[in-house]
């Protein structure tokens, strides 16, 4: 199992009134904040173990409901499925999201499936 903790704010992406470029490029900084930040902390041959699942957590001062949790975590998603060389589609990786309130953050959490089971 491998587990790591970013210090990012995930926001409500449906609830945001601003211009798209602004979104954009918040969209495109997580992406990128993700990949590198999981890349220099986990091991790639660890975590290339397909099939797996990988949860988010979002860490804030309020929860969100279901569907704008997942849109919150999209471009976390994205940089993770950078990372482990696949799309975010691929149904060999398992994705579930959870919360939990605190500071600001986002924690990845990334299991190959025969650990899960074990569990």
């Amino acid at each position: 199992m491998i587990d790591v903790t970013l210090p990012l704010r995930l926001v409500s992406l449906s609830n945001q009134r601003e211009h798209w470029a602004k979104r954009a490029k918040r969209a495109k900084q997580e992406r990128r904040n993700a990949f590198v930040i999981v890349r220099s902390r986990l091991d790639w041959q660890e975590a290339q173990k397909l099939p797996t699942v990988v949860t988010l957590t979002r860490i804030g001062k309020r929860l969100l409901d279901d569907d704008n949790l997942r849109g919150a975590c999209k471009s976390v998603r994205d940089g993770v499925a950078d990372f482990l060389g696949v799309n975010d589609a691929d149904p060999r990786v398992e994705w579930k999201y959870d919360q939990e309130k605190g500071e600001y953050a986002v924690r990845i959490r990334i299991e190959a499936q025969n650990e899960r089971a074990k569990a």
